[in-house]
Order: structure tokens, then C-alpha cells, then sequence
């Protein structure tokens, strides 16, 4: 601000930044909280939801009305209640219809609302929708004064605080948010079920009820019911315990049958895939595997999906097991998820907080009791209302004449008939409104019937709210009547989803759910790697980029895991089958393995099963490792070599001898047996060989008997072998002496 600048004036606050923030942020966490992502532990509806239902009933979409559009749903929804993005209503509508998505649809839609394959519904403008007779359960007593209302956020309007909620839409319906600091996830639940936990908990609130063990809870909802279906394969312990804790995670498998082709050929089709899914993403998840050749045992996958669900997997071939196959599929793709239980929600009393199943339904009971309690004191006092207006009319009728002479010549007709036959504001008020039609005499006979009636119902009534057993008794009925509408027996409520236990089939290897095909692997000193395919002559010639030549070449397998040891020590794994192919110069290694620029590659070789690797440095020690601890399982690599300062690793090679040969700078040769290096996991190893001045030249490892060869230089490919040993033989750390005539003056044996 410049210095003539005006100082602002007014309400101007000085506060510190971070009070501030932190200030603003909470209120921002809280309206997430409360407003956005948690649902109500008593309608199970968030507000977004509760503002949809409740806008379509004023536009009176009942389950029996014709449907309208969308937008038009919408366009009452963000302009009367909900002041948001028009496509996030929107989401949230279709979602609701979606009987993929929700167990029982709210929201009955005609049009393109999606599909399992996770296409999207179509625009608001071309979709009609109307309430289903869920929705109507969920709102049923909402002109009955059952629940309190609160302004919109414009005043204009007026909007429930939470619905009535008959049907148990939270655990039915289940619900998923993701908010500040919080979560939630509940798993639909059959409503059947939910119905026969709930009357033992009402029987346990009757005079003289047993308390409900869990038990009996878990007996009658033994876990969630899918709108998918699917196999859940959780053990019942599991499921116990994550409904008392209010957290934890149910595995659901998909459904499938073996259908049998004839001369013993097989496919599999699965018919249900776990809830939330992508059926479109699934088939690109397993044809990747197919053509990734991460699968052998399968062929292919085909979608031959219509009304019904049907996926078709066809087995390599007939040996294949299904059981093996769907086992495979089940570890490696979304055949087989989890499903991670979260039981948080905003209890009565505004706050979030994560229950149990028990008192889920115990929030669901009581929000149940304070509406019939406020439905049957609302239709008292309308009881009340007509009883007394029914008491002025027969007044009337037991003196009409005088009535009608007081109405014909009285100034003040009203104060004239409450005076003189000791009448009510009210009554007063309904006799001058009567209809001449109305006096005849059977209006009067109705009208004792009426009275009569209304006095038995208030007598009813008053007895219900003065008898909490009978309040109970009234619920029981009440929830008696919507599994009988939307329980086990209709097609709605039918259990979708079963329960059954996961073949334990014994670990199937990596290696198995890879196609074994011959490979050679090639490195050049730059650190270019392909893997070509078959096993390739060493005498062939390869191509490499200008500057460039061969390292390493060796033949193996596309199961294999190769080696590959830096000069820092760090060992690194690859997959031979992520090698890419023998086209072109190959990919720089350096983008598989996290290594460092300046490091450079020592050694590449196949790992084998059960052996042992020779690792050495250049300031000469070394030790024996065993290969299949140095298999490093992340990108990293793991360090298996420590190295003094200036040191480096020179030597790794697998062990296939019984004798080490070491040969040092300063031309020294000791041989000495294999046993006398000692087996580590990770070190600087023992002194190989004693050094004056230098270091390590070259080490290998060799058979005595076949003695120790090395190449005799020049243009020609003669080896030259060495069997009489027993001048260079000699202890571990030993000097040595000078190697035998003729031994190359490079100091190597390759």
C-alpha cells in the first residue's frame, strides 16, 4: 500500500494468520461433516438425498404418478434447497435409481441412468424420474408434524431436519462419504433380515424382555446383502467383530459355475461380480493379464452380457482346474474384493461418531418411538378439533330454530351463540360456516356417529402414549408391515448375496502365472537391456548403438528373476518377463531400478533357486550369499555389500565349484577351497587375499579337478587349463604368487 494510500476503517479485525486459517478450515471440516458426506443414523440419508425426496414429493412424484423430467427434479432442488452444482444433484438422483448401486432404488428412473459397466447416465434433460414406495416408507407422517423442520437456506421454504423413516434405510441402503478427518462406508443389508434384529430388540424393550445377546443379533443379520450379489467369503468371526467394533473389511468373490462343452472341455461363467465394480474395467484388468502372459492358464475372456450378467472365461486347456484358475483371478484382479466396513455416522444428538450395529439399530428404534409419539399427539389434537367442532354442531341441531333466529337478527351473530348456548370460539365459528344442506337429519345421525368414533380412537391414542409396551407393540406392527412389502418373499427383498468359504488351494508361484518361454538376455556396457527371444547363439552378432558394446549376454527363462549388482554394493531385481523384447537396442535398465547416476552395473545373472552367490569388492573381500535372500522385492534394491572408502564391488558370480581363485593387482594367484568363506546376508566378508600395495584384480570360483583355465589372448579363441595347482594352493589371506606362464596380463580369467 502507498503511503497516500487510505488506511481501510471500519470493522477491520487483526488477527494472526494461522488462528485465522485454523478458524476457517474447521468451520470448513465441520460443513463438510455434518452437511455433506456423513449420513443421519436415524433416515440414514445425507442432505443432498433427504432435499432430493423431499422436492419430488412436493412435485408429487409418488410411486403411482406419471414421471417428470429430471431437470425438472433439479431445478427445484438448487433453487429451493440444496445451492449447489446442478451435476452433483444430479449424480446423486441417478444414483438412487441405480439398482446396481442401491439395494432398494429411492428413485424410480425412466431413461439411461448407467449401467454396471460404468457408462453414465444420460443428460438430466432426457431422464424422467419418480419416488418408489421405499421413498414413500421413508416419508410416510411427514405432514404429521413426526419431524421438526428448519429454513432453507433462503428462508423462503421450510425443509425437514431428517425423515420420518419407516423402512431402515441406513443399514438397508447402506451409504459411502468421505469427509475431513473422517469416513464412512456401510454395506447394504437385506431389510428382511434388519426387520427380524429389530422386533428381538423391541421384544427386549416390552415389559419383562431378555436383553438380545450379539449372537442372536449376527443369527439374524449374518452380514450384508449386495444389490450385485456375489459370495461373501469372510469368516463369521471376522464379520462378529467388525459389527461390534463398527470397523472392518468383508472379502466378497463373484459368482461363478463350471458349464461343461463335452470330450472334457470346460468354461467358466461368472454370472455376479462383487458390488462397486466395473464390469468394463474387470475385462481390461484379466485381458491384460492374458496378454501380458501373466496368466498362462487362461485363453481368453469373452462379455456375453444381455439383461443378465454373463462372463465367459475360457481355461488353456483341459488339465487346468477351474478352482485353480479362479483362485488366480480371484488374487489378481477385482473377482475378489474387499469390502472395508466403517460405521460412522451423525447420531441424534449432531455429532459424528462410529457405532456398532447394535446401536444402529438402536438409534433406528428410538427415532422411531419419538415419531409415533409425535404422529399420534399430531392426530390427538386434530381428534381434539373435530370432537369439539361435532359437539357445537349437535348444539345446533338440538336447538336449530334458535340458531337460526339468532344468526337472522343478531348484529354480532358469533358472541350471540357463544353466550347463549355457552359455545366456543371455534364451534361458534364452524356453526356460522355449516352448509344449509347440512341440516337435515341424517347429518345429525352422522354426526353422533362421527363423534363417537373420534372418542374411541382418542381414547386409543391416549392410551398408546401412556403405555410404552403398546408404543413398542405399534412399531413392531408397523415394521411387521414393510418386510411384508419389501421382505424375503417379494423379488425385491430377496438375499442377493451368499455366503460360502474360500477354497484354500495351496500358494500358486509368480513363476506358475507366467508363460515359460527361453530368452536371452542381453546388456551392453552402456546399460541398454533386451531380452531376445529363444536362446541365442553366442556367436551371433548384435546390433548396439554407435559407442556402445556388449556386456552381458546369458540364456534364460521368461519365469526367472535376474540379478543385477552395482558397484556400490546394492543388489536389484528384475522380472525377466518385464524385460522388453529383442526389437531395436532395448530400454535403459537404469528406468526398472531406482540407481544412482554415477553408479555403473558389475554383474547381471539369472537367479537359481536354492544357490549361492560369490560376492566380492576390490579392496579383496568377499563372502558367500544365499541367492534367495537377495531377492529384493522393491525398486530400491537392497544393499548386500558394504564397502570401505574408495572400495567398490567387483566380483558376483554364482557358486559352481569347490575352489576359489583370487589373483590381485600386484599379479599375485592363491587358490584356496570354497569353505573357507564364510555365508552372510549383508557385509564387508572376510580378506581373500593379502595385499601389500592394491587391491582385487579378478576372482572365480572353479572345480579343482577340472582345473583352472583362462583365455590365451591374441586373435585366437585357445583356452589354455592349468591342473597342477598345488604352487598357487594356500590359506585364505594368503599373498599367493605369480600366476603360471602365459596368463594374460590384464589379470583375468574371462
Amino acid at each position: 500500500m502507498s503511503e497516500s494510500s487510505p488506511v481501510p476503517s471500519g470493522n477491520v479485525i487483526e488477527t494472526p494468520f494461522a488462528d485465522a486459517l485454523s478458524e476457517r478450515y474447521l468451520a470448513y471440516a465441520l460443513s463438510t461433516i455434518m452437511a455433506r458426506s456423513l449420513p443421519d443414523a436415524r433416515d440414514g440419508l445425507k442432505p443432498v438425498h433427504r432435499r432430493l425426496m423431499h422436492a419430488m414429493r412436493l412435485l408429487k412424484l409418488d410411486p403411482k404418478a406419471g414421471y417428470k423430467k429430471c431437470a425438472r427434479v433439479v431445478g427445484d432442488v438448487i433453487g429451493k434447497y440444496h445451492p449447489h452444482g446442478d451435476q452433483a444433484v444430479y449424480d446423486a438422483l441417478v444414483r438412487l435409481a441405480q439398482d446396481f448401486s442401491v439395494r432398494y432404488p429411492l428413485i424410480d428412473g425412466q431413461g439411461n441412468f448407467g449401467n454396471i459397466d460404468g457408462d453414465n447416465a444420460a443428460a438430466m434433460r432426457y431422464t424422467e424420474a419418480r419416488l418408489t414406495s421405499v421413498a414413500a416408507a421413508l416419508m410416510d407422517g411427514l405432514d404429521e408434524d413426526a419431524v421438526d423442520f428448519q429454513p432453507t437456506y433462503d428462508g423462503e421454504e421450510e425443509e425437514p431436519l431428517v425423515l420420518p423413516g419407516a423402512f431402515p434405510n441406513l443399514l438397508a441402503n447402506g451409504a459411502s462419504g468421505i469427509a475431513v478427518g473422517m469416513a464412512t462406508n456401510i454395506p447394504p443389508h437385506n431389510v428382511g433380515e434388519l426387520v427380524d434384529a429389530l422386533q428381538l430388540l423391541i421384544s427386549a424393550r416390552m415389559d419383562g424382555g431378555q436383553p438380545v445377546e450379539d449372537t442372536a443379533l449376527l443369527t439374524a443379520i449374518p452380514g450384508p446383502d449386495f444389490p450385485t450379489g456375489g459370495v461373501i467369503v469372510e469368516a463369521p468371526e471376522a464379520i462378529a467383530q467388525a459389527y461390534q467394533s463398527g470397523r472392518g473389511a468383508i472379502r466378497v468373490r463373484a459368482r461363478w459355475q463350471r458349464e461343461d462343452l463335452g470330450r472334457g472341455q470346460y468354461q467358466v461363467v461368472v454370472t455376479e461380480i462383487p458390488y462397486q465394480v466395473q464390469k468394463s474395467r474387470l475385462i481390461e484388468k484379466i485381458a491384460e493379464l492374458i496378454n501380458d502372459k501373466k496368466l498362462p492358464i487362461l485363453a481368453d475372456i469373452r462379455d456375453e452380457s444381455a439383461e443378465e450378467l454373463r462372463l465367459v472365461l475360457e481355461p488353456k486347456n483341459r488339465t487346468v482346474e477351474a478352482d485353480v484358475l479362479m483362485e488366480s483371478l480371484f488374487k489378481l484382479t477385482d473377482l475378489e474384493t474387499r469390502f472395508n466396513l466403517n460405521l460412522n455416522v451423525i447420531t441424534a444428538e449432531g455429532r459424528p461418531e462410529v457405532l456398532s450395529l447394535r446401536a444402529l439399530l438402536d438409534a433406528f428404534l428410538d427415532h422411531q418411538r419419538i415419531v409415533l409419539q409425535r404422529r399420534s399427539q399430531h392426530r390427538l389434537s386434530k381428534i381434539e378439533r373435530r370432537m369439539e367442532v361435532l359437539a357445537g354442531y349437535l348444539v345446533a341441531y338440538l336447538n336449530l330454530d334458535e340458531v337460526i333466529r339468532i344468526i337472522r337478527e343478531e348484529d354480532d351473530a358469533k358472541a350471540s351463540l357463544m353466550a347463549a348456548f355457552k359455545l366456543t370460539d371455534t364451534q361458534a365459528e364452524a356453526i356460522l360456516n355449516m352448509r344449509l344442506r347440512a341440516l337435515r337429519k341424517l347429518e345429525e345421525i352422522e354426526i353422533r356417529t362421527e363423534h363417537d368414533k373420534l372418542g374411541q380412537e382418542k381414547l386409543d391414542l391416549e392410551a398408546l402414549l401412556a403405555s410404552p409396551s403398546r408404543q413398542w407393540m405399534a412399531i413392531g406392527d408397523k415394521l411387521g408391515e414393510i418386510k411384508a412389502e419389501f421382505g424375503p418373499d417379494t423379488v425385491l427383498g430377496r438375499r442377493r448375496t451368499s455366503f460360502g468359504e474360500a477354497v484354500e488351494l495351496p500358494d500358486i508361484p509368480l513363476e506358475a502365472m507366467i508363460e515359460r518361454e527361453p530368452i536371452t538376455v542381453v546388456c551392453s556396457r552402456r546399460g541398454w537391456v533386451r531380452a531376445l527371444r529363444g536362446h541365442v547363439a553366442d556367436s551371433e552378432v548384435l546390433k548396439y548403438k554407435d559407442g556402445d558394446e556388449e556386456q552381458f549376454r546369458f540364456h534364460a527363462q521368461t519365469t526367472d528373476k535376474i540379478f543385477m549388482l552395482s558397484a556400490s554394493g546394492r543388489m536389484f531385481t528384475l522380472g525377466a518377463d518385464k524385460l522388453p523384447g529383442g526389437r531395436g537396442f532395448g530400454e535403459p535398465i537404469r528406468l526398472m531400478v531406482d540407481m544412482d547416476a554415477d553408479d555403473e552395473i558389475i554383474a547381471l545373472l539369472p537367479h537359481v533357486a536354492g544357490s549361492r552367490v560369490f560376492i566380492a569388492s576390490s579392496a579383496g573381500k568377499g563372502f558367500l550369499a544365499e541367492a534367495d535372500a537377495m531377492i529384493a522385492m522393491k525398486r530400491a534394491g537392497k544393499q548386500v555389500l558394504n564397502l570401505t572408502s574408495g572400495a567398490r564391488a567387483k566380483i558376483c558370480q554364482r557358486v559352481e565349484g569347490d575352489h576359489v581363485a583370487v589373483i590381485g593387482e600386484n599379479r599375485k594367484l592363491l587358490v584356496f577351497p570354497v569353505d573357507d568363506l564364510p555365508v552372510m546376508g549383508r557385509g564387508q566378508g572376510v580378506q581373500l587375499q593379502r595385499y601389500k600395495d592394491g587391491g582385487l584384480s579378478d576372482a572365480m570360483i572353479f572345480r579343482l579337478e577340472d582345473g583352472l583355465s583362462w583365455p590365451m589372448g591374441g586373435d585366437s579363441d585357445r583356452w589354455r587349463r592349468e591342473t597342477e595347482l598345488e604352487p598357487w594352493m594356500g590359506k585364505r589371506a594368503s599373498a599367493g604368487r605369480l600366476p603360471p606362464m602365459g596368463f594374460p596380463r590384464n589379470n583375468r580369467f574371462r
